[in-house]
C-alpha cells in the first residue's frame, strides 16, 4: 500500500505540473494585456501600465514568470506589491487580492455542493438500483428503469430553474439556496444546500441506478452466489454479503472517474442558484483573463480530484480482496 501511495503521489505531482504549465503558457498565447485589465478600462498611461507589469512580475520572460510561480507555491515570493507567503498563488490582476485567500473563502461552497451531491446520488442511485435488481422484471423494476431514462436526458440548468420556480418561489417547500458555513449553523447549511444537492444529483442518480442494477444482476448470476444459495443461506444474506459487495466495487471506480464531471456539474449548479464558489470564480477568471486566479482554481481543483482518485483506488482494494496494490 505504501509503495502504491508513493507512486501515485509522484504521478499526481507530474499531472498537476503539466496542467499548470499548459494553462500558464496558453494564457500568454491569447491576445490580451493583463496590465490593462488590472489598470482599468479607461487606463491608457504607459508609465502606469509599465509599473503594473513590474508589480505583477509581467515584465520578465514567460518561462521565468512560470518558474517564479512554481517556486512561490512551496517557498513563497517577494513581489513588488508585497510579500506573498507560501503557498503563494500570486495576486489577482483585477482586484490585487491574494489568490490563495480568495480560494479559501470560496472553496467551502463548492466542496459542500460537490460532496453533498455525491452523497445524495450515491445513496439514492445505489438503493434504487438494488431495489430494481431484487425485483427484476416486475412493475417496480420497469418504473425505476423509466425514471432513470428520463433523469439521464435532463440538464442541470433546466431542472435548476424549474426547481427554483416551483419549490422556492411558488410552493415555498425549500429555503432559497444559500451557503452557510457548517461550523456556524449546520441546520442552515443543510437547508440552504439541499435543493442544489438534489438538482446536481438527478443525472448521476439515473446513471448509478442503472449501473447498480446491471452489476447486481450480474453478481446474482455468479457461481459463488449460486453456491451460497445452494448451501441454504438466507436470500437477504446472499444479496448483501455476496452480490452487493461484488457489485459495489466497480461502482466505486466509476465514482473516481466521475469526479471531474461532478465538479463541472457543481459549476453549472453554482450559476443556476447564484452560489459563490470556485465554479463562478473560474468562469469569471476566464472571461477577465485573470491568470493568477484561474491558475489557483485550476491547481486547487486538480489537486482535489487527483487526491480523491487515489483514495478511491485504495478503497477499491479494501472492498475487493482480489485487488492488490503494489
Amino acid at each position: 500500500m505504501l509503495r502504491f501511495l508513493v507512486r501515485r503521489s509522484l504521478g499526481a505531482l507530474v499531472i498537476i505540473f503539466l496542467i499548470c504549465a499548459i494553462t500558464f503558457f496558453l494564457f500568454f498565447a491569447l491576445p490580451s494585456e493583463p496590465a490593462l485589465l488590472a489598470c482599468g478600462k479607461n487606463c491608457s498611461d504607459p508609465v502606469l501600465i509599465e509599473q503594473i507589469n513590474r508589480n505583477l512580475g509581467l515584465d520578465e520572460p514567460v518561462p521565468v514568470q512560470f518558474w517564479h510561480y512554481v517556486v512561490g507555491i512551496f517557498a513563497g515570493r517577494d513581489m513588488e506589491v508585497g510579500a506573498c507567503p507560501a503557498p503563494c498563488l500570486g495576486y489577482s490582476f483585477n482586484d490585487s487580492q491574494p489568490v490563495w485567500e480568495t480560494i479559501l473563502d470560496r472553496y467551502p461552497t463548492t466542496l459542500s455542493l460537490a460532496f453533498g451531491g455525491a452523497a445524495v446520488f450515491l445513496v439514492t442511485g445505489v438503493a434504487i438500483g438494488m431495489i430494481a435488481a431484487a425485483r427484476r422484471g416486475t412493475a417496480t423494476d420497469k418504473f425505476f428503469s423509466s425514471l432513470s431514462l428520463i433523469g439521464n436526458s435532463l440538464q442541470i440548468y433546466f431542472i435548476g430553474v424549474i426547481a427554483m420556480w416551483l419549490f422556492v418561489d411558488t410552493w415555498g417547500v425549500f429555503d432559497r439556496p444559500e451557503y452557510f458555513p457548517f461550523t456556524e449553523n449546520p441546520a442552515k447549511w443543510f437547508a440552504g444546500m439541499l435543493l442544489p444537492w438534489l438538482v446536481l444529483s438527478i443525472i448521476f442518480i439515473a446513471n448509478y441506478s442503472r449501473m447498480t442494477r446491471s452489476q447486481m444482476i450480474e453478481q446474482l448470476g455468479e457461481e459463488h452466489v449460486r453456491t451460497a444459495r445452494a448451501k441454504g443461506m438466507r436470500g437477504r444474506t446472499v444479496f448483501f454479503r455476496y452480490a452487493w459487495r461484488g457489485a459495489i466495487a466497480p461502482i466505486i471506480t466509476i465514482v473516481g472517474i466521475d469526479l471531474g464531471s461532478l465538479f463541472g456539474g457543481a459549476m453549472i449548479t453554482e450559476f443556476t442558484f447564484t452560489l459563490h464558489g470556485l465554479g463562478r470564480l473560474a468562469v469569471n477568471s476566464v472571461t477577465e483573463n485573470d491568470l493568477p486566479m484561474l491558475m489557483g482554481v485550476m491547481l486547487f481543483s486538480c489537486t482535489a480530484i487527483v487526491i480523491a482518485n487515489i483514495v478511491v483506488d485504495a478503497l477499491y482494494a479494501y472492498i475487493d480482496p482480489r485487488v492488490r496494490l503494489s
